[in-house]
């Protein structure tokens, strides 16, 4: 069974309140970049649904930047390392990784021959280096300031300039190489977020908290004007990007606007009105070719149309936090993956062309523990926020009657036939049928971690963390114990029965898997062994003769029932909290849906 990657449903970007966020671009405008976690994400900038993610750094990312000559990627984090890495392959091989200073990289540049680098950021000793890309020699010093470094860029025409942006509230202006400090530009009242050269290196901008727009000249640093004359927003501005042939310049907006301004003649072309939200903060921008690009407070990428600047052309929407569950459903003759986050956010995906969108309405408050669909197409949801939901899925919108208040927190659910659903809830375990608690079992003598409803109604099996699986039978509103329990090697993390009922895989955070044989009296069938850390979840194949388990080993294995030693092992770049397996009806081919910690989803083609 080989196997390859199918489609990558990426993460939005990771973005934080008051800080700006870098989007790069490739310098033949197809691709833009931004950073999740420890990803980077490109993404093309026509279709955004083609996506890739570079996943080497050990820490969290910060800024990513093509070189002007294409092949490259420079990547920084929170801890000072700077990797250099390929574009043109799959893997995106290491070519060098530098620590230019210790502490975070907040922004880098590239000179236009992609020899030379310069990083700036919260350094304990300097806050910015410049050096030669290969070798890590330097070529110059970035001093002038008295506190972090939140930009750089470099003219991208010779003679070469530096300018630099500060929270000491200025920008400052570098000769060189070797790159010398020159002089200080002490305009701006509040924190410099972003500096910016245009294309042709006549000009450079420099844009702050204080909601002002500097115009300078690009080789000798003299101030041109301030766009606006005064203010240029009403709010801090978090980034500007310049249009390419130099005469435009787009600013994004903490007051909720973008603008496309006219240098030449120190006009305002276009406002984009975003929102009145406090998620419709604009906090990154980028001008790609056609394409105007913002970053909003809620992650959601925007496509800015200057032929109405109320509505844009479209919106990029997923997540930004953690997936924690997923589970994968047909309506309307299409596959779709509904996932869960650890803020709380539902979406729901079209498995075929990764378009996806949010549901409407006020959902869940906090982490999305378990979903699942129920035979009147309601996708049933338990969340860290006490409470489970059944959310109609020809509507995709919330309703309030359709929550339900648990009196402890739910962790884990699972549906069955008959309008019925079980919740494992902390010490207890719930029976609803009909969207109403119906029975409850407290004082349990172990603490249930998963559950599981045989497809043909009437059992449940419960996991406990002291490695045990008892069974219980449903009986009209009650749920009784059937005095029968399963042994597994160990704490009991996730079971799935198979979907012609005929098997039980259950996993533990001892690394196996068992399988019982629900037709044998759940007599144990087969006992699977290969990860090398805790197993987190399991799923069945639609032929039931294989099924896929999850590790924080990172790994995902594909096992098949009759014989243990028949596997494949998909090396993963994330521990894996949730698997689903599904049909793909184009491929004829099992395709196997993996839901990674660091909000991808990453689907799998297994041709077995």
């Amino acid at each position: 069974m080989p196997y390859e990657i199918k489609k990558v449903f990426a993460s939005l970007p990771q973005v934080e309140r008051g800080v700006s966020k870098i989007l790069g671009g490739d310098p033949k405008g197809n691709n833009f970049l931004y950073t999740n976690g420890k990803c980077v994400v490109i993404r093309n900038a026509d279709n955004p649904a083609i996506a890739d993610i570079y996943t080497e750094h050990a820490h969290q990312v910060v800024v990513a930047k093509y070189a002007p000559s294409g092949f490259y990627i420079a990547s920084g984090d929170v801890s000072g390392k700077l990797r250099i890495w390929d574009t043109t392959q799959k893997e995106h091989l290491l070519k060098y990784e530098y620590q230019p200073f210790a502490g975070k990289i907040k922004d880098l540049a590239w000179t236009e021959d992609s020899k030379r680098i310069a990083v700036v950021g919260e350094g304990r000793e300097k806050f910015g280096a410049v050096f030669l890309w290969d070798s890590g020699s330097s070529v110059g010093e970035i001093t002038g300031h008295n506190k972090v470094i939140n930009s750089v860029d470099i003219k991208q025409t010779r003679p070469y300039r530096l300018a630099t942006g500060s929270d000491d509230n200025c920008a400052a202006f570098f000769e060189g190489p070797p790159f010398k400090f020159k002089f200080t530009l002490s305009d701006h009242t509040r924190f410099v977020n972003c500096v910016r050269f245009s294309p042709d290196g006549n000009r450079f901008a420099t844009a702050s908290a204080d909601g002002q727009i500097f115009i300078y000249d690009g080789k000798t640093g003299e101030k041109v004007c301030a766009l606006g004359g005064g203010k240029a927003h009403d709010g801090g501005i978090y980034a500007i990007s310049w249009s390419p042939d130099s005469s435009q310049l787009l600013s994004a907006s903490g007051d909720k606007t973008a603008k496309i301004w006219d240098v030449g003649a120190n006009s305002v072309v276009n406002t984009f009105n975003m929102g009145s939200n406090v998620l419709d903060q604009q906090l990154g921008c980028l001008w790609q070719k056609d394409h105007l690009l913002t970053i909003s407070l809620s992650g959601y990428i925007n496509y800015l149309d200057k032929n109405n600047p109320n509505k844009p052309l479209r919106v990029i929407k997923g997540h930004s936090k953690s997936i924690q569950c997923l589970t994968v459903h047909k309506n309307g003759g299409k596959s779709y993956i509904y996932s869960g986050s650890n803020d709380g956010h539902i979406n729901y995906w079209d498995s075929d062309t990764g378009e996806n969108d949010g549901f409407s309405g006020k959902g869940h408050t906090n982490q999305v523990s378990r979903m699942a669909v129920d035979e009147m197409d309601q996708l049933v949801t338990c969340s860290m926020d006490d409470t489970v939901r059944y959310t109609n899925l020809s509507k995709r919108d919330y309703s309030g009657q359709d929550a339900v208040k648990m009196d402890v927190q739910p962790k884990c659910l699972a549906v069955g036939p008959g309008g019925y659903t079980v919740v494992l809830c902390i010490g207890q375990i719930v029976l609803m049928k009909d969207k109403k608690k119906c029975f409850a079992i407290d004082d349990l003598g172990y603490e249930p971690e998963a559950v599981a409803v045989h497809p043909g109604g009437g059992t449940v099996a419960v996991g406990g963390t002291d490695g045990n699986v008892r069974l219980y039978s449903i009986q009209g509103t009650s749920l009784k114990s059937d005095d029968k329990s399963l042994e597994a090697k160990g704490p009991v993390t996730d079971l799935a029965y198979s979907h012609d009922g005929a098997f039980l895989a259950v996993c533990d955070a001892n690394k196996v898997v068992t399988v019982f044989s629900v037709t044998d009296g759940y007599a144990e069938h087969n006992v699977f062994y290969g990860h090398h850390a805790k197993i987190v979840c399991i799923a069945w194949s639609p032929d039931n003769e294989h099924f896929a388990s999850g590790g924080m080993d990172m790994m995902v294995y594909v096992w098949t029932v009759g014989d243990p030693e028949t596997r494949v092992k998909i090396p993963e770049h994330w521990p894996s909290k949730k698997l689903v397996y599904a049909l793909s009806q184009k491929l004829a081919a099992a395709v196997l849906w993996n839901i990674i910690s660091k909000s991808q989803m990453t689907s799998l083609i297994g041709n077995g």
